[in-house]
């Protein structure tokens, strides 16, 4: 028996399937695996890769905070941001992680130091996933519109 998953950024709606065998999750207190009939519960999301597993396919995510609420038959992934591994440019986040790296030696405010360090540090974990991705074999394509709402 699958389970149904939705992932849903505060934009729109990124991914949603009803033939997950596995999902796991980056929560708060480390990372958790929920197959169908999981125990009903809600957490938070840590910054991490948001796996879905659909038989032998495999969907990956980007995903910066939010919740999850995990029932027996669904998972709904309410993140605060996320994006599709598969849509992430490598050379855009490396010009990203340049760009905050200049910013800090420019002696920047205590607020702005906390803007640009968060900054790289979604860069630094976005290309982290991404190249685990591809070391892993997975085929790195783009999402349509078919498995969006």
């Amino acid at each position: 028996m699958p389970i149904e998953v939705e992932v849903v950024s505060r934009l729109r709606e990124l991914y949603h399937t009803t033939k997950a065998t596995l999902v796991v999750i980056p929560g708060s207190e480390g990372q958790m695996g929920v197959l169908p009939n999981h125990t009903p519960l809600l957490t938070t999301l840590n910054y991490g890769e948001l796996r879905i597993v659909e038989g032998h396919n495999e969907v990956s995510f980007v995903v910066y905070g939010g919740i999850v609420d995990v029932r027996p038959d669904k998972v709904t992934v309410l993140a605060d941001d996320a994006e599709s591994v598969y849509d992430i440019n490598v050379d855009e986040v490396e010009a990203a992680r340049e760009r905050a790296r200049q910013l800090m030696l420019a002696h920047p405010t205590d607020a702005q130091r906390a803007e640009i360090a968060q900054e790289l540090r979604r860069a630094e974990i976005a290309v982290r996933i991404r190249q685990r991705v591809e070391a892993s074999g997975h085929q790195i394509r783009v999402l349509d519109d078919t498995n969006a709402g």
